[in-house]
This record gives structure tokens, C-alpha cells and sequence, in this order.
């Protein structure tokens, strides 16, 4: 009986490890199957059964999908169904990029002003005017963006005004290597004025962020 349980046991776990395996076999026949049998049916239209071997479907299908990659990224077709819901999503803007970290290292990293009591490190996307009616105003937002550590690129974006921001002269990575290993500090911190600032106006508005 101990036998028969100790095998029995063996056949449980070989089956645990195969099982997920035959099944992802099974799906992926399946679904190159029913690919092969479209591309198959959309060859069949143009030429005899004669001519068409096996994998032609396959091969049709692929080629076509990355014809229409082409042209949903590389020609104004893809801004059309960028417009449309659910699919802009899945699409998206052929010109934009989606938040990597590799789109992170070559953005200027900054601190900015999350509250009057509370500085955070981020990232300067973008700077805009701001329009009141028909007239721009003194002032000018900018589009931080905010990470969420550890994962960095699943964070927010801030507009804020110009002058709670910071920038900072070090390099992206070395501000990736802080938020992410607070061993790795860089030996300085370096702030940055805004263009057109001058010395004075850097140092009160340094005051802030308790620089000086």
C-alpha cells in the first residue's frame, strides 16, 4: 500500500509538471491552426490548392500584420483610428512614446513642490503657457512627472507652476540610482536656475525648496 501511494505520488507530481505544458501545446496549435487555415482561405482567392503548401498561411498572415504595423505607424491612417475609443488606446499617437526608462533618462530631472512642506524628485516633461480668456499670464505651468518607486514608470503627472520647480544638473540615471538604491547617492546635488533667471531671482525663489 505504501508502494502504491509513494508511486502514486510520483504521478501526481509528473502530472502537475506536464499538464500546463500540454495545454499551452494545445492552445498554440489551435491558434496556429485557425491562422493557417485564414491565410490559407485569403491565398486560395488567387491562386490553385496546388500551389499552396503548408506554413504559406502562416507566412501570409504575418507579413500582412506587419504591413498594417507599417501603416498605423508611419502614415496618418494610424492618427485616424488613434481617435477612435478603446482603439486609441491600443494605439495610441505614432509621434508620442509610451513612459519607459529609457524615455526617463532623457528627461531632466527636477524637485518640485508637492505641497508647501513636501519636496519630491521627478522628472520635466513639458512647459506651457497659460491662457486666461485671450491673454497669456505672468506665469507658466510645468508638466512633472511624479514616479512611483520601485517601479518608476507607473507614476503621475503634475502641472505645476514654474516656480516650484527645481531642476536638477545631474544626470537621469544618477537620480534613478537614488530613488531606486539609496546607497547609490550621488556625491552632489546640483540645482539649476530657469532660463532668463537671474542670480537673485534663483536665490529667493532657492528659498523654497530650503536651499539657501
Amino acid at each position: 500500500m505504501k508502494l502504491f501511494k509513494k508511486n502514486l505520488g510520483y504521478l501526481f507530481f509528473g502530472f502537475i509538471i506536464w499538464f500546463p505544458v500540454v495545454v499551452l501545446i494545445v492552445i498554440l496549435k489551435v491558434i496556429l491552426d485557425s491562422i493557417e487555415n485564414i491565410g490559407h482561405s485569403i491565398i486560395a482567392i488567387f491562386a490553385p490548392d496546388k500551389f499552396i503548401y503548408s506554413g504559406f498561411g502562416i507566412l501570409l498572415v504575418i507579413i500582412l500584420c506587419y504591413i498594417t504595423g507599417i501603416i498605423l505607424r508611419r502614415t496618418k491612417v494610424g492618427d485616424f483610428f488613434a481617435k477612435i475609443p478603446v482603439l486609441g488606446i491600443l494605439l495610441g499617437s505614432k509621434k508620442g512614446k509610451s513612459l519607459s526608462l529609457e524615455v526617463l533618462a532623457k528627461l531632466t530631472p527636477c524637485l518640485f513642490l508637492l505641497s508647501p512642506t513636501c519636496i519630491s524628485p521627478g522628472w520635466i516633461i513639458s512647459e506651457e503657457k497659460v491662457k486666461l480668456k485671450e491673454e497669456y499670464v505672468s506665469f507658466r505651468l510645468v508638466n512633472v512627472y511624479y514616479p512611483n518607486v520601485p517601479t518608476l514608470v507607473t507614476g503621475q503627472v503634475f502641472s505645476v507652476r514654474k516656480e516650484t520647480v527645481m531642476k536638477i544638473g545631474n544626470s537621469s540615471s544618477e537620480m534613478i540610482d537614488l530613488l531606486l538604491y539609496a546607497s547609490r547617492t550621488p556625491e552632489n546635488i546640483t540645482y539649476l536656475p530657469w532660463e532668463n533667471e537671474n542670480a537673485e531671482e534663483f536665490k529667493e525663489r532657492a528659498k523654497l525648496f530650503g536651499i539657501i
